[in-house]
């Protein structure tokens, strides 16, 4: 059967492999899903050899997106934006093409799922790594007022700024680069695009950042987001952690290898449930 995996480090907590099951399982395809720990040192040379092994592509998670957008010899407009990939597709001629598909799995869980309106708001977007890059660019396009990207390092987020500044401008958004410390208040969207969650962190913004009725979203799922979600709920916010955006993203990656996309709804109800 033709094998896939998730690529990163770490990646025992992912629910990838039992989304994919699920997937194949509906629509019929015979594959493989693993998981695959790349050492932090070694991404290129694993994948490489992953690829050698007779597999068709892997999903790339944190913390090796730009460098799988680098290591590409095609990469899709929206990675090539972003410069960072999630989606790698191995070619039968030995070459790699890359592509995001957090974006547009972060937009179908706003916009279908939890039924969230962004036009015309403010939104903050904490963080400036290969997450917060896969993102920026299909929240621009839900023609927001303002998006302020704030991050621990200003210059990152100066730089993610800058490259996407551009594609702001041609669709009147004010794009904005801060520190953690002075990004503002009373935002509607407030999305955590970091990994402190991951890593045990505290929730890197005070809140204030979080205005009458906003949404608080934290791009991670699970244990991993329930310390993001208590905060949120703490400043009279909604919290909604990512794992509707994971099987969305994960549905655009099956698609662009299988052909076919498959239905999210029960995948997600399930993961809801505990079932997955």
């Amino acid at each position: 059967m033709d094998r896939y995996a998730v690529a990163g480090n770490p990646v025992e907590h992912s629910k990838s492999p039992d989304i994919h099951a699920r997937f194949a399982a509906q629509t019929g395809q015979a594959l493989t899903y693993e998981r695959l720990l790349v050492p932090l040192d070694r991404f290129e040379t694993t994948l490489r050899a992953f690829a050698a092994s007779g597999a068709k592509g892997c999903n790339v998670t944190v913390p090796f997106k730009f460098e799988a957008c680098r290591a590409a010899h095609r990469v899709s407009e929206r990675a090539r934006l972003a410069q960072a990939a999630n989606v790698l597709c191995f070619e039968p001629q030995g070459g790699w093409f890359a592509d995001n598909t957090d974006g547009s799995g972060l937009v179908a869980d706003l916009r279908h799922n939890a039924g969230v309106d962004l036009a015309g708001r403010d939104l903050l977007l904490i963080g400036a790594g290969g997450a917060a890059a896969g993102v920026l660019a299909p929240l621009i396009d839900l023609r927001p007022r303002r998006v302020v990207v704030a991050n621990r390092t200003l210059h990152k987020a100066q730089a993610l700024v800058q490259t996407h500044a551009a594609w702001a401008a041609e669709r009147d958004v004010t794009l904005q680069a801060s520190g953690l410390e002075d990004c503002g208040s009373g935002y509607a969207l407030v999305l955590n695009a970091t990994a402190s969650s991951l890593q045990g962190g505290g929730v890197p913004v005070a809140g204030r950042v979080l205005g009458p009725g906003a949404l608080a979203y934290d791009m991670m799922y699970g244990p991993a987001a329930a310390g993001f979600l208590e905060w949120a709920a703490e400043h009279g916010a909604s919290g909604r952690d990512g794992l509707g955006m994971l099987v969305e993203q994960a549905a655009d990656a099956f698609a662009l290898w299988r052909g076919v996309r498959p239905e999210t709804t029960e995948v997600l109800a399930a993961l809801r449930r505990g079932e997955v």
